[in-house]
Order: structure tokens, then C-alpha cells, then sequence
């Protein structure tokens, strides 16, 4: 009975469950998520990591260590998770969940020198450690209500992003006959004038592309406007799906504490 309550009450404190050890460990991933993604930043200092190296190496070690043991203890648990207990292949579905993926590529640059893999490229992997700062999505209740957004709205989104890669296929594709005689350089082909595309459609213009035809600068002006319309449907998409799910909340649908479904 005794390792079935510390069983349960590990489960609950790495859940983030409304209670205050839960709380204090919350506080202490959180400081570690931050402190790791600053330290990564500033080692790319040669002035800061130079003298400093036993420091970074340190604040590494110890942030890995503690990730490697959350992740562990979330694999162990795993059953006391209602959503995971239950169902065929449980473990497998937390390991291949989104943030379980986040939380093994921030820690597999702990595994990769005892692989033997050349030092050259644990340097690069060690950049994953950047990745740590999605983990702070297990910590915030509003980033747990925005990935409940995302995945009610996902096919609204997917046919949004359909319709601007259309846009983008078909202005590119005009700009390239319009402007490849007077500029063979810049618009070479329908791919490279998909850089211009993209620039337009989000209203960024670097001014490095640009058409020089009169009819070329017409298109463009149309594809400029069409672009602030067509950025505005996820937009509008998001916005009515979070006030959705604020009145399914609000009527006790959803958890408050995580955004799921009850």
C-alpha cells in the first residue's frame, strides 16, 4: 500500500497537479529550463564561455541529470496516467507523445559521449539543449489550452496553409512569365520566384526580389493584399477556437488545470 501511494503521488507531482509539491517541482524544472536555455545562448560567446568553461559544463551536467531523471520518472509512472494506463501500448504512446519527444532530444546530448560519437558532433547535438525551453508548454496552463486549440482547429488550419501555398504556387508562377525576360537573374524559374512570393504574401518585402514590369508590379500589389487577407483567416480561426474552449471551461467541460477533456 505504501509504494502504491509513493507510486501515485510521484505521478501527480510530475503531472503538475494542483498541489504543492507538485508546485515546487514546477518551480524548479522551470528555473532549469531557463537557466539551461541562457547558458546555451551565452556559450556561443567566445568572450563569456572563454575562463568560464568548468562553469557551463556544470550547469549542463546538472540540468541534463535532473531532465534525464524527470524523464525516466514519467516512464515509470506512466500507468497512474489515466489517458496511458488503460490502452494497448501505453508506454509507447507517452514515448512517441510530442512533448516526451521534446523532453528525449533535450537529453540525448547526455547519452551521446558514452555512444562514442565523435566530439564534433556532440557539439552540434548539444544545441538540442535549446529545445528545453518547449518543455515550459508541460508547465503553463495556457500552453497546455493553446495545444488543446491547435488540435480541435487542426483541418481549419491545414486548409488555411492549403489555400496560401495555392497563392503562393499561382503568383510565383505569374511572376516568373511576367518577369523572366527582365530579370532572367532573379526569376529564373518558378521555385526562385517562390522567394518572392513568400516575402509578399507576408508582407516582409526585403527588396531583393522585386518585379520591374509594369504588369509584374500590378500582380505584386494584388498578391501584397491578397496576402494580408489570407494571413487573417488563421488568425480569425484561432481567435474564435480559444474563446470556444474559454466557454467549454467555464461550463467545467475541460479540466482547468491541463485543458483536456473531462
Amino acid at each position: 500500500m505504501a509504494l502504491r501511494q509513493i507510486y501515485y503521488t510521484t505521478y501527480d507531482v510530475v503531472s503538475g497537479s494542483a498541489n504543492r509539491r507538485s508546485q515546487i517541482f514546477q518551480v524548479i524544472i522551470t528555473a532549469l529550463i531557463v537557466l539551461n536555455v541562457v547558458f546555451v545562448i551565452l556559450e556561443t560567446e567566445h568572450d563569456i564561455r572563454q575562463g568560464n568553461e568548468d562553469l557551463f559544463e556544470l550547469v549542463e551536467n546538472v540540468s541534463l541529470t535532473v531532465f534525464v531523471i524527470e524523464y525516466a520518472t514519467r516512464l515509470v509512472v506512466y500507468r497512474a496516467n489515466p489517458k496511458y494506463a488503460n490502452r494497448r501500448f501505453g508506454l509507447l504512446r507517452l514515448v512517441c507523445s510530442p512533448l516526451m519527444l521534446v523532453d528525449l532530444a533535450v537529453i540525448l546530448p547526455f547519452f551521446l559521449p558514452f555512444l562514442g560519437v565523435d566530439a564534433r558532433v556532440v557539439r552540434i547535438i548539444r544545441l538540442l539543449r535549446l529545445f528545453s525551453v518547449f518543455k515550459l508548454a508541460r508547465m503553463s496552463v495556457s500552453m497546455r489550452l493553446f495545444a488543446t486549440v491547435i488540435r480541435e482547429k487542426m483541418p481549419d488550419m491545414m486548409m488555411a496553409l492549403f489555400i496560401l501555398f495555392m497563392l503562393l504556387t499561382l503568383a510565383s508562377s505569374l511572376m516568373y512569365f511576367l518577369e523572366k525576360d527582365a530579370q532572367p537573374d532573379k526569376f529564373s524559374s518558378i521555385p526562385s520566384s517562390m522567394w518572392w512570393g513568400v516575402v509578399t504574401l507576408t508582407t516582409i518585402g526585403y527588396g531583393d526580389t522585386v518585379p520591374v514590369t509594369p504588369l509584374g508590379k500590378l500582380i505584386a500589389a494584388g498578391v501584397a493584399i491578397l496576402g494580408i487577407a489570407v494571413f487573417a483567416i488563421p488568425a480569425g480561426i484561432m481567435a474564435s477556437a480559444f474563446s470556444d474552449v474559454r466557454r467549454k471551461l467555464q461550463k467545467q467541460n475541460f479540466c482547468p488545470n491541463c485543458g483536456e477533456p473531462i
